[in-house]
């Protein structure tokens, strides 16, 4: 992409994708982005774990009560963990992670779809972090903030339209005395 304005404009939430596996090259290129993500001091609390098994996408799946059923049509998840012991505002460092992630995706031309874990529950009421800490094996000291969707799109999206931006929320020097 030419530009990130552009980058954004055309960047959306994918829920449907084509039954395509990701070259092991692109998801470099994809894991070398989120390698480069910013973290307060440079703590890099964030860690990943890749996941392109069907069996383990299904599973997955399952992860929430709504929103977590697309991840059984992707080619890949990944789960964006943080160790709160590295950073004080490890949450803030894995979002940041996650959304670099998917903005890499979309200059890659992949779609991808962020899917909240932190907070929620499946279906049957389990903590979704504790679920998905117990798919994955992963240990207590991490915490799971999301799970990024990646995959070829189904179909393209209309890009976001500019006329739609809500300036209303820009506000300058201060916030507006509504009286």
């Amino acid at each position: 992409m030419e530009n990130l304005l552009e980058l954004l404009r055309v960047r959306r939430s994918t829920r449907v994708f084509k039954d395509t596996q990701i070259s092991p090259e692109l998801v470099e290129s994809l894991m070398k982005a989120a390698l480069m993500s910013p973290s307060s001091k440079r703590s890099n609390p964030w860690e990943f774990i890749l996941v392109d098994d069907a069996d383990q996408l299904e599973a997955l799946s399952k992860s929430k009560k709504h929103g977590s059923l697309l991840l059984a049509g992707a080619s890949l998840a990944v789960v964006v963990l943080a160790d709160p012991a590295k950073s004080d505002v490890w949450v803030e460092d894995a979002s940041i992670a996650s959304l670099i992630l998917q903005l890499e995706a979309e200059d890659l031309n992949l779609g991808s779809c962020w899917i909240q874990i932190r907070l929620r529950q499946t279906a049957d009421g389990e903590d979704s972090e504790q679920y998905v800490r117990r798919q994955l094996g992963i240990p207590d000291a991490l915490r799971v903030e999301s799970i990024v969707a990646i995959g070829v799109k189904e179909e393209a999206k209309k890009p976001f339209e500019e006329e739609k931006l809500q300036w209303e929320k820009v506000h300058l020097g201060q916030y507006p005395n509504i009286n």
